[in-house]
């Protein structure tokens, strides 16, 4: 595990539901704060919820101590109290039908298998600071796409600053291997 604890905060926000979203993350680790967001033009919020909290495990290129806070609750319960039933039962729900994302569910639990994870619930639109920047990050991410569908899309091939603790850069391939979904990122100081 590396040094420090990475305090990491997502949200996901959709324009419709289903329709275009977002998602965003913001990661912490001894002072220095990166931004990740993306999006996809089809897709709904609970997709987007998943995905921030994928994107920002996926980023650590290490094994790392996380506390990882979120504001959905579907986010929240399905890694904290539903996975371990739902691999059980061979991804079906307690009324024996098929888990609703079960990909993103599988990749979360993929990414999260790789850290120490402390998972916390923040009531969203709250104020809490963390949250209020994921939510922003989220936003960009849906106005991403909508840009990128009205003609006016920005050049997201920035480049990926190293995290603390990285070895290596980051590449902006799509992180669901869905050719719609977009990323961008930068860091805030």
């Amino acid at each position: 595990m590396s040094d420090g604890v990475v305090d990491i905060f997502t949200d996901g926000a959709c324009k419709g539901n289903p329709g275009v979203g977002g998602w965003g993350a913001l990661l912490r680790l001894k002072g220095k704060e990166r931004e990740l967001f993306g999006g996809e033009a089809h897709t709904t919020n609970n997709r987007m919820e998943l995905m921030g909290a994928i994107a920002a495990l996926e980023a650590l290129t290490r094994p790392c101590q996380v506390r990882l806070h979120t504001d959905s609750k579907y986010v929240h319960q399905g890694i904290t109290t539903w996975l371990a039933g739902w691999k059980r039962s061979g991804w079906k729900t307690a009324s024996r039908k098929s888990v609703k994302n079960d990909d993103l569910w599988r990749r979360l639990d993929g990414a999260a298998a790789q850290h120490k994870i402390e998972w916390i619930w923040v009531k969203g639109h709250a104020g809490h600071e963390g949250n209020e920047c994921a939510d922003v990050l989220a936003n960009k991410g849906v106005e991403m796409i909508l840009g990128q569908a009205n003609g006016h899309g920005e050049d997201n091939e920035s480049a990926f600053p190293q995290f603390p603790g990285e070895t290596t850069g980051h590449s902006n391939k799509p992180a669901s291997g869905r050719g719609s979904e977009q990323i961008a990122t930068r860091d805030l100081r």
